[in-house]
C-alpha cells in the first residue's frame, strides 16, 4: 500500500490533537526560510489545486505576493458542496492541524497576516473542531491570525469570488473577472483562495521536500490525492491514493464494483459537473491531463458511478434540478436556462417530448454554456451536453415510448 500522507491520522477515530499531529515541523522550517523560498518550493513541487481546475498553487501565490497593496489575505475554500464530494470535510474533522499548518506556511509565502476558513454552514462539527484546533495552535502560528467563517449552504459560494462577496457580508454572487482575486480579492486586496486539500498538501511539501513529493503520483500530476467513490457501487468509499490511479481500480478494487448483475454505464470522475465517461473508458489515469484529454476533468475527484439500471435522461434531470435550484440568479442564462432545461427533461420523462425537444436540448446546452456569467452553469451544461451526446439512445427511447425500460 502506498504511503498515507494526507490521511495518515485518520485511523485515530477522533480529531488529531496537537500532540498527536506531531508538532508544526513544516511551519518551523518555513519560518526559517525567506517567504520567496517557501513560494518557490511549492512552485517547484508543481502542486495543482485540488478543488477543481487544477491551477498551479505556486503560480497563484506568486501573483498575490507580487501584487501591490496591503494587507494581503489567505482564504481557505471549505465550502465543499459539489455532489459526490466529501473529502475536505474528512481533513477538517480528522486532522485539522494539517490544514492549519499548511495555511500558516502559505500565508508566509504570500505575506499575509490574516486568514479565513470559509466553511459550509452544514459542517457544524467540522467548524467546532477547527476552532478548537486554531485555539491550540494560536501561539505557534503567530503572528498569523486565522478565523473560521461559516457560510449558509449556498453552492455558488464554492466559486471563489462569490465566496469573497459572502465573506464581506454581501449576497453570495460571483464577480466579473478580471480583475482576479490575486490582485483584487477580499476587500479589494490581494487574496489567495485555495481549497482545503490543496492547503493541506503544503506542510508535507515543506517538511519533506520537492523530490519526495514529485516521487508520488505521475509526471503530469505529482503527489497523493483524496478520492470519493459513490453511487451504484457495492462499497461507497473515501480513500487516499497516488495521482494516476486508474478509474477502474478505484471502482472495482476499492469500491467493490457495481452491484451484482449490473454493469457500469457512466462515471462522473470529478463531481456532477464533470462530463461523464462511459463504462468503456475506465482504464484512464485519474490525473488532470489524462481527463482533460478525454474532454472531462478531475475536478474534486468525487467519482459518481451510474449502473445500467439507470436511464441517463433521469440522471440528467436530477443533475439539472440541482443546478437550477442552486443558481444564484445573477444571470439569465443560468437562472432561467437551467430551469427551462429541467422542465423539458421532466416533460420527456412524462412522455411529452418530440424530436424538437432533443434539438432544443442541443441548442440550450451550448447557449447556456456560452452566455452564462460563471462556472456554475458551464459545469451543468458541460455535463448535460456530454450525456446528451454519449447516451442519446436513452433520449430516443423516450421518444419511442420505451424510456426508462418501459412501454407506455
Amino acid at each position: 500500500m502506498a504511503e498515507l500522507v494526507l490521511s495518515r491520522n485518520f485511523s485515530l477515530g477522533h480529531p488529531a490533537t496537537l500532540a498527536e499531529y506531531g508538532g508544526y515541523r513544516a511551519w518551523e522550517k518555513a519560518r526559517a526560510m525567506e517567504p520567496k523560498q517557501v513560494l518557490e518550493t511549492v512552485k517547484a513541487a508543481t502542486l495543482q489545486g485540488r478543488g477543481g481546475a487544477g491551477f498551479p498553487a505556486g503560480m497563484k501565490w506568486e501573483f498575490a505576493a507580487n501584487a501591490p497593496g496591503k494587507p494581503k489575505f489567505l482564504v481557505c475554500n471549505a465550502d465543499e458542496s459539489e455532489p459526490g464530494t466529501f473529502k475536505d470535510v474528512q481533513i477538517m474533522e480528522r486532522d485539522p492541524h494539517l490544514l492549519i499548518e499548511g495555511m500558516a506556511c502559505a500565508a508566509r509565502a504570500i505575506g499575509a497576516e490574516t486568514g479565513y476558513i470559509y466553511i459550509r454552514g452544514e459542517f457544524v462539527r467540522a467548524a467546532r473542531i477547527l476552532e478548537a484546533a486554531i485555539d491550540e495552535a494560536r501561539e505557534i502560528i503567530a503572528p498569523f491570525r486565522l478565523f473560521v467563517h461559516r457560510g449558509a449552504g449556498a453552492y455558488i459560494c464554492g466559486e471563489e469570488t462569490a465566496l469573497l462577496e459572502s465573506l464581506e457580508g454581501k449576497v453570495g454572487e460571483p464577480r466579473f473577472k478580471p480583475p482576479f482575486p490575486v490582485t483584487h480579492g477580499l476587500w479589494q486586496k490581494p487574496t489567495v483562495v485555495n481549497n482545503v486539500e490543496t492547503l493541506s498538501c503544503v506542510a508535507p511539501i515543506i517538511e519533506r521536500g520537492v523530490d519526495w513529493w514529485k516521487s508520488l503520483g505521475t509526471a503530469n500530476s505529482a503527489g497523493p490525492k483524496l478520492f470519493c467513490v459513490s453511487g451504484d457501487v457495492v462499497k461507497p468509499c473515501f480513500l487516499e491514493a497516488p495521482m494516476g490511479i486508474t478509474l477502474r481500480e478505484l471502482i472495482f478494487e476499492h469500491a467493490g464494483g457495481p452491484k451484482p448483475g449490473r454493469k457500469v454505464k457512466a462515471v462522473f470522475p470529478g463531481g456532477s459537473s464533470a462530463p461523464p465517461l462511459t463504462g468503456d473508458e475506465l482504464d484512464i489515469p485519474m490525473d488532470f491531463k489524462s481527463l482533460d484529454a478525454k474532454k472531462s476533468m478531475l475536478g474534486s475527484a468525487g467519482v459518481i458511478v451510474v449502473d445500467d439500471s439507470r436511464c441517463m435522461v433521469d440522471v440528467a434531470r436530477n443533475i439539472i434540478h440541482f443546478y437550477a435550484h442552486e443558481s444564484c440568479g445573477k444571470c439569465t442564462p443560468c437562472r432561467d436556462g437551467n430551469e427551462m432545461v429541467h422542465t423539458m427533461l421532466r416533460d420527456m420523462l412524462d412522455g411529452k417530448a418530440t424530436q424538437k425537444t432533443i434539438d432544443y436540448f442541443t441548442y440550450m446546452s451550448k447557449r447556456v454554456f456560452d452566455d452564462c456569467f460563471c462556472a456554475l452553469a458551464k459545469g451543468s451544461m458541460w455535463a448535460f451536453g456530454t450525456i446528451l451526446n454519449k447516451w442519446r439512445d436513452d433520449f430516443i427511447l423516450h421518444l419511442e415510448g420505451k424510456g426508462c425500460g418501459r412501454e407506455r
